[in-house]
């Protein structure tokens, strides 16, 4: 049977051989789709290169599926009980026949076959999909499921009845192995795990916290950056969730003493969705952390991240440099790699040959070789980086440079004609000269070498259905040290709080930038070893603006807010 993968390609060539669609259409449609990730079809559709139901009869005829009329189905009760609510919604499907052992549905991604293999498994029924318009399904779960989805407080009822509380005994550390792999597969567990997942994607969470204190067991999803809890699970059912959460991860659910690492690879609501897992042993249990790479969610796109124009238009002109080192530094979370993956993905075309080394390889690209650490077999950013200068690329991606054996072989590699990208944890740009020094890199390989560095932040832009103009306090105004002949004419805002939002004040993130790009004068201080304050200053000079300048730009562009700035930045 064809892959996923396979059969997007297949579909292109299809609409290609038919005369639906031209080679430039083909190749727009591709490229919106890496961005969106959404099905080719629907793609082609959205812009306006065919018409849903000529894509309906190209997939028709090469999948051997069945096209359907939704209008046309006589929905019946039994039937649409066959699959929960929170099925329904989790994976974007609705039953419309069933006829022992074969339930047929109708599912928003009909190439997605990993959601058939789910299904079967999920519902112990064969699967028979059919096809028809994505957005007759969505309206049809709308209108026959009208309980909407299955609620977080209606699975913790269904553990109550399934669970007794005798299984708190105080005594963790001896439930039985039989017990939990029996909680792994009974339902209310498997509800409760897909209710979060659905949910954590629904609301762009970056992260999923279970987390096990002693009379509490908290959900929490980091949202723009910042988290928030969701209701708090009793301690009785822990073991069961997370026991669940490593059974689809492939982890050992009887090793409750170590630190654990594992994957989940899932399509949820129509998007492939990469989930890195880790647990922790606590006091009260294990703490689990789900790192969720959705990339539907994650634009790769430079001129879609909120930078500033100035700092766009800079960031382009340095991703044609034809060697040097380019170094994005800042705090975990800060968007370094989301930047640098932009970056690779603005500058992968044919002629150019890109390998990247990561910890971990967070999302795949087409054209670009990507290679994941593993310190445990010698896998290191240095020995990778060693075996990629003998594969001729033009540009390297480094993960991150964390000693002084892999800034030397990346030091080398510039210095032979490569462009290597990387990322470092510095506060600013001016103090990586020191951190580069510190770590026993000569001044003179540096000043050769280096060509820019980018300190980054994310701060959350402020909800544009809600958003108004206020007058800030005085304590925030005197905390950022803005002066009266700065803050003339400029206009402030913030969000009062919508359903949008979710009554927040604040929707998605942005950039905010401090870029100090290596010039005669910059170099002749780094030679000197002069002071991080000298080479700041030196470099404010020569036109760079520090994190503050570059979110006070922000702010009064209406972008974000001074308390987000204030968050964010250093003040000195």
């Amino acid at each position: 049977m064809a892959t996923k993968e396979e059969k997007k390609k297949l579909l292109g060539q299809v609409l290609l051989e038919r005369d639906l669609v031209n080679e430039e259409q083909l190749k727009e449609a591709l490229d919106v789709q890496e961005i969106n990730g959404k099905p080719l079809g629907e793609v082609l559709v959205d812009i306006g290169h065919t018409t849903s139901k000529l894509v309906m009869e190209v997939m028709s005829d090469y999948l051997s599926m069945e096209v359907v009329d939704i209008e046309d189905v006589n929905f019946t009760q039994d039937v649409l009980d066959k699959i929960p609510h929170s099925i329904a919604q989790l994976y974007r499907i609705i039953p419309i026949a069933f006829e022992e052992p074969v339930i047929t549905i109708a599912q928003q991604d009909p190439l997605d076959i990993q959601q058939i293999d789910d299904l079967r498994f999920l519902l112990k029924y064969e699967a028979k999909p059919v096809l028809v318009e994505r957005e007759d399904v969505a309206n049809a779960i709308d209108k026959y499921y009208p309980g909407g989805r299955e609620s977080v407080e209606e699975i913790l009822d269904n553990f109550q009845d399934r669970f007794s509380i005798k299984d708190d005994d105080n005594n963790r550390e001896t439930i039985d192995i039989e017990h939990l792999e029996e909680m792994t597969d009974d339902t209310p567990v498997k509800s409760f795990v897909n209710l979060i997942l659905l949910q954590a994607i629904v609301v762009k969470a970056s992260d999923i916290h279970f987390e096990a204190f002693e009379n509490e067991f908290r959900v929490r999803y980091r949202i723009d950056g910042v988290l928030r809890e969701k209701i708090p699970v009793p301690p009785l059912f822990a073991n069961g969730i997370i026991s669940r959460i490593k059974v689809m991860a492939k982890m050992d659910i009887a090793e409750r003493r170590l630190p654990q690492d594992g994957r989940i690879l899932l399509t949820i609501m129509g998007h492939s969705v990469d989930i890195r897992i880790s647990t922790l042993p606590t006091n009260y249990g294990e703490s689990v952390v789900m790192r969720i790479l959705d990339k539907s969610s994650v634009s790769l796109d430079l001129s879609r991240l909120g930078m500033m124009p100035d700092n766009l238009k800079t960031i382009q002109q340095l991703m044609q440099k034809p060697n040097g080192i380019i170094l994005v530094t800042g705090p975990t979370g800060s968007g370094k790699t989301t930047t640098l993956y932009s970056c690779l993905n603005h500058i992968n075309v044919t002629g150019s040959k890109i390998i990247t080394t990561e910890d971990p390889v967070e999302y795949d690209i087409d054209g670009i070789m990507q290679i994941q650490v593993n310190p445990e077999i010698d896998v290191t950013f240095a020995s990778c980086l060693r075996a990629i200068l003998r594969q001729d690329p033009d540009i390297i991606l480094v993960g991150e440079i964390r000693d002084l054996e892999t800034l030397e072989i990346a030091v080398q590699a510039s210095l032979t004609g490569h462009l290597v990208l990387s990322t470092l944890h510095t506060n600013d740009a001016p103090s990586t000269i020191t951190r580069l020094i510190n770590m026993g890199l000569k001044p003179y390989l540096m000043t050769a070498s280096l060509e820019a560095v980018i300190s980054q932040r994310l701060v959350k832009k402020i909800c544009p259905e809600c958003r108004e103009e206020y007058t800030p306090g005085e304590d925030i105004i005197k905390e950022l040290n803005i002066q009266d002949h700065d803050s003339q004419d400029k206009h402030f805002y913030i969000g009062k709080g919508c359903k949008s939002c979710n009554n927040s004040g604040y929707r998605g993130r942005m950039s905010i930038l401090e870029i100090m790009l290596l010039n005669e004068e910059i170099c002749s201080h780094i030679i000197k070893q002069s002071s991080t304050d000298t080479i700041k200053e030196v470099a404010r000079s020569n036109g760079m603006n520090t994190l503050l300048e570059s979110g006070l730009n922000a702010v009064y562009n209406g972008l974000t807010t001074l308390e987000e700035v204030a968050r964010e930045t250093s003040v000195n």
